[in-house]
């Protein structure tokens, strides 16, 4: 089933279900009003939620309406906890070597992640306002998938039972931040701002024989200004799959229920598939041609970012989104 989220009911949306052409969409009134609370009690509220999934795909749901996506917030307007990892050894590779540095062995044998900003998510076409451009604005095209309650110390096996929903996220990067940040040895902060989700999430199911071993195999399809930008295999070149990235995260803590795992950018040892992300675009002409020489974003630019099924229909919609000076 397909779920997300109208602006309207506070801070959290309201929830809602829509249907598989993401043409129509139905209110989960008297099941759960917001995402977070059918996450907390899945394994009740998720039968009652597919039934009318089932109705609304029928034709015969009451109170169904047409679908405007720009009504619609995040999915998780908010969630406890956005755990980004980055799974994709290539780019990594890739962006060390370009700086004359060595992958350490332990990236091979044990996931990057990083704790990201989740008090808040832009909807799927919220404009990206930032400051300067002199930040060095940047998207990144990544997966995610969604947990219930995951137990501290979880294994990877019994990680993939708890992952219920999978959807896309833009998460924004201010490239030219990070070293500084970086240099503290203390991780992220203002490089990071809030990222933007699909309009959708899916239940794994929904995804049919490309949901493999906790892996999505199809590309990620990012346009910026209109023009095609990469389209990277999701499945291909992802060093840890979602279920390892969900028991990564378990290790030390338990996860709470609605806790979002990301991907990281993705990308592939082949090149001629494009980029996900500015920097791995730039890191691969630093290495061709010695600089690199495509900029970052500026203020007016549009990015969109998607992900089609094998007939070409679109899975989670589209993440459209401009970016904006914020005047403050």
């Amino acid at each position: 089933m397909k779920l997300g989220s109208l602006k309207e009911g506070g801070r959290d949306g309201t929830l809602v279900v829509v249907s598989r052409d993401l043409t129509r969409a139905v209110r989960a009134t008297g099941i759960a009003d917001i995402l977070q609370r059918a996450l907390e009690d899945w394994s009740n509220i998720a039968p009652r939620l597919n039934s009318l999934y089932e109705s609304l795909n029928a034709g015969d749901a009451e109170g169904a309406f047409e679908l405007d996506v720009a009504t619609l917030a995040a999915p998780l307007p908010r969630a406890y906890e956005f755990l980004d990892g980055s799974a994709y050894l290539p780019h990594v590779e890739r962006v060390r070597r370009a700086r004359g540095a060595e992958v350490p062995e332990s990236f091979y044998t044990d996931p990057l992640m990083y704790q990201a900003v989740s008090a808040g998510f832009m909807g799927p076409r919220d404009p990206v306002r930032v400051s300067s451009e002199e930040f060095g604005i940047d998207l990144e095209a990544e997966l995610v998938v969604i947990t219930d309650d995951v137990p501290m110390a979880v294994s990877a096996e019994s990680a993939a039972g708890h992952i219920q929903l999978v959807g896309l996220v833009n998460d924004v990067s201010l490239r030219n931040l990070i070293p500084g940040e970086l240099a503290k040895g203390f991780g992220f902060l203002q490089a990071k701002p809030r990222s933007a989700l699909s309009p959708v999430f899916v239940t794994p199911d929904e995804l049919g024989d490309a949901w493999r071993d906790t892996k999505l195999h199809l590309p990620m399809l990012t346009h910026v200004n209109g023009k095609w930008f990469g389209a990277p295999e999701a499945g291909v070149d992802m060093q840890f799959n979602f279920a390892q990235l969900v028991a990564h995260a378990a290790r030390t803590r338990p996860l709470s229920a609605g806790t979002i795992v990301g991907s990281g950018t993705i990308a592939n040892e082949d090149t001629s598939l494009g980029a996900s992300c500015f920097a791995e675009l730039r890191t691969v002409e630093a290495l061709r041609d010695g600089k690199p020489s495509t900029p970052f974003m500026s203020f007016g630019d549009t990015v969109r970012i998607e992900m089609l099924d094998r007939e070409g229909a679109s899975i989670f919609g589209a993440i459209e989104q401009r970016i904006e000076r914020h005047n403050g």
